[in-house]
């Protein structure tokens, strides 16, 4: 086991562009870096300077707009699923305590003729700034895009074919959710326990995480100690959530993260994040793969699908009762 004081950078082209020496390497640092941290730093991810650049914009503009205004777009009954959810509304599993952030979530876009259409909520897009959606569907489907390619990279690294994936992931219950860890103003104010975000694992597949607007992340490694996480502006951080741990039986780690708070000086300071959490459809069997289960690894998790998963998740993060 490598205890990496940083993480691995790899990129994506070695995979998608490279010859069958160069997709084997990244396969294997993958495979050794999912093994031993969940996590890695990838270049070559598709998002333009451009585009991350406009996103960062129209996400900083709707945070910006008045409280009243955000709450217009959360919406009863969708459980957090679409749209805004307001401040310290969702806490890490086993806590009660709020995180100090804000969100918003945009979902998988489907016809209203699409089966799926009955499964997932329509996105909830605000009035006021009409970029905000054409930013976030394109960032969407790019980082939508990059996921498929990662999970190839899995997928090949687990012995399953390439395409293993593919069908499991189409149109699936992905979600963009940008972020607001908000100013505090005065600090003595809130909870005494309350932190930007708690320690916690992702629900997902992958996370496919946009370089954030400042520090902050931190992993915790396998020996207990929690490492900073900074990509740089070209790079994206792509890390194991539950649910491919789940179907590895652990052979592939979803690591705890957590988003510290920074000095009582700089809490009066916004920080930004985009992460775009990579879902599979419902109906995928998380079953843990027979070939990640033996005498030596024996069986960890219980047979379950992707959306019973993810149903028992919200209710343990306190967005759905």
């Amino acid at each position: 086991m490598t205890l990496y004081n940083e993480i691995p950078v790899l990129d994506l082209h070695d995979f998608t562009k490279g010859d069958t020496a160069k997709r084997k390497a990244f396969v294997e640092k993958l495979g050794k870096a999912y093994n031993d941290i969940g996590f890695v730093s990838i270049k070559n991810h598709g998002l333009s300077d451009a585009l991350s650049q406009d996103l960062y914009s129209s996400v900083q503009a709707f945070f910006h707009l008045p409280d009243h205004v955000k709450s217009k777009y959360e919406i009863e009954g969708l459980f957090g699923q679409r749209g805004y959810t307001g401040k310290g509304k969702e806490h890490a599993k086993g806590r009660t305590t709020g995180d100090l952030k804000e969100f918003y979530h945009v979902g998988q876009d489907v016809p209203p003729n699409d089966k799926l259409a009955a499964e997932y909520p329509a996105n909830v897009w605000p009035d006021e700034l009409p970029e905000f959606r054409t930013n976030t569907l394109e960032a969407y489907n790019t980082l939508e895009n990059a996921g498929k390619s990662m999970l190839k990279a899995i997928a090949i690294y687990l012995g399953l074919e390439e395409t293993y994936f593919d069908a499991k992931v189409e149109k699936g219950n992905s979600i963009l959710r940008p972020i607001h860890y908000f100013p505090i103003e005065n600090p003595d104010e809130v909870p005494a326990d309350a932190v930007r975000a708690a320690e916690h694992g992702d629900i997902n597949l992958i996370t496919l995480l946009m370089g954030a607007s400042a520090e902050g992340l931190q992993v915790l490694r396998r020996d207990g100690k929690w490492i900073p996480i900074t990509a740089l502006p070209d790079q994206i951080v792509v890390n194991v959530g539950d649910m491919l741990e789940r179907l590895t039986n652990k052979k592939l780690k979803s690591t705890i993260h957590r988003v510290v708070n920074p000095p009582k000086e700089k809490m009066k300071s916004s920080r930004f994040s985009i992460p775009f959490f990579m879902h599979p459809r419902s109906d995928m069997d998380l079953t843990c793969l027979d070939s990640c289960v033996d005498n030596d690894h024996p069986k960890l998790f219980d047979d379950i699908t992707a959306g019973a998963f993810l149903n028992e998740r919200l209710i343990e993060l306190g967005l759905k009762k």
